[in-house]
């Protein structure tokens, strides 16, 4: 779609099903590297922690490439369709559309767009500014790496603080642990995550129902790493990372407090960065998001996420939405000074 002069066709459905069947094949997990563009990401959304509201995909082609936008809309008012699993939300495809889809969301008379965690926010904010939306961007939350392109595991744990490194060999030595790194959907292991979860420190879980369905779904892929670290045959820490395209995210992990002396949850990160580097041989690690202090010990680069607010200028609750938020940006403003 890079010549904005040819047509470009923007169609709207409010089924899965029948988004998944126009795009024949074109959000799967063959077409799309990232688990967070695929349909099968949005189904589980969908089914098992869907935001309020009626969903909403909005799908660009022409020139023989295509976009997806995935919403929820409730009372005139659009959001990502993500929940709180969703480490990352963008458009899904050609970015070259969403100018295409953002014209066509203001046709429906949105008020407002509100898009988070976006990575790179710059296409999509100047797609809505362009099809005369007011936009806004701010940080949603952080995101911490490490590119470890050609490293292995020795090499990097010799990087890391010299403190981290010192507790966790200790640690590992004194507490006796027995890991098990799963890379296929386990009964019984998924069993001693939920136990780990429920006597973590951990708020209780948004979807137990979406997490077991995301572990089956890519324990049958093949990404699947579920770190079970146990003392004296149960379960005291529990990590979920998915490993896909040289990349390895860290998606979920629990200690029980009842073995918080043990370090559990510190000698089970050591055996999942030797696995993931040492075995899988990735070239980039991702912490997930939030800006916990122990993951910079882990990780180097600290990356912001972005919240974009778009809001619809022909509409009065859009306008009023504006307003506030350029009072609010003030405000932002002349306290960072």
């Amino acid at each position: 779609m890079g010549d904005s002069a040819l047509p470009v066709e923007v169609k709207l459905f409010d089924d899965l099903a029948e988004a998944e069947r126009d795009a024949a094949g074109a959000l799967g997990r063959a077409a799309r590297l990232s688990l967070f563009d695929r349909i099968a990401w949005y189904r589980l959304i969908a089914t098992h922690c869907p935001p309020p509201g009626r969903l909403l995909v909005a799908r660009a082609r022409g020139n023989g490439e295509a976009s997806w936008l995935f919403l929820s809309v409730e009372r005139g008012r659009a959001r990502a369709l993500a929940a709180w699993y969703s480490l990352r939300f963008a458009l899904a495809g050609d970015p070259g559309g969403a100018e295409a889809i953002a014209r066509a969301l203001g046709r429906q008379r949105l008020a407002s767009v509100a898009l988070a965690p976006l990575e790179n926010p710059a296409s999509l904010t100047d797609a809505f500014r362009k099809a005369g939306w007011l936009t806004f961007i701010e940080p949603a939350t952080f995101s911490w790496q490490i590119n470890t392109q050609d490293t292995d595991f020795d090499t990097y744990w010799a990087a890391r603080p010299s403190r981290l490194r010192n507790t966790a060999e200790r640690k590992a030595r004194a507490a006796g642990l027995d890991v098990a790194i799963h890379r296929r959907f386990d009964d019984s292991a998924w069993s001693d995550y939920e136990s780990v979860y429920r006597t973590s420190w951990k708020p209780e879980e948004g979807s137990p129902a979406f997490l077991r369905a995301l572990a089956e779904q890519e324990g049958a892929a093949g990404t699947l790493r579920l770190g079970i670290a146990s003392k004296d045959g149960s379960a005291v820490a529990a990590q979920l990372w998915l490993v896909e395209n040289g990349r390895a995210t860290i998606h979920k992990l629990a200690y029980s407090e009842a073995a918080r002396d043990l370090s559990p949850g510190t000698v089970l990160s050591m055996a999942m960065f030797r696995h993931v580097l040492d075995e899988d041989r990735v070239s980039r690690i991702d912490y997930g998001t939030g800006d916990d202090a122990y993951k910079r010990d882990w990780m180097e680069e600290r990356a912001t996420l972005w919240r974009l607010a778009a809001f619809n200028p022909r509409t009065v609750r859009g306008l009023a939405g504006a307003a506030r938020a350029a009072a609010s940006a003030l405000v932002r403003r002349a306290r960072s000074r």
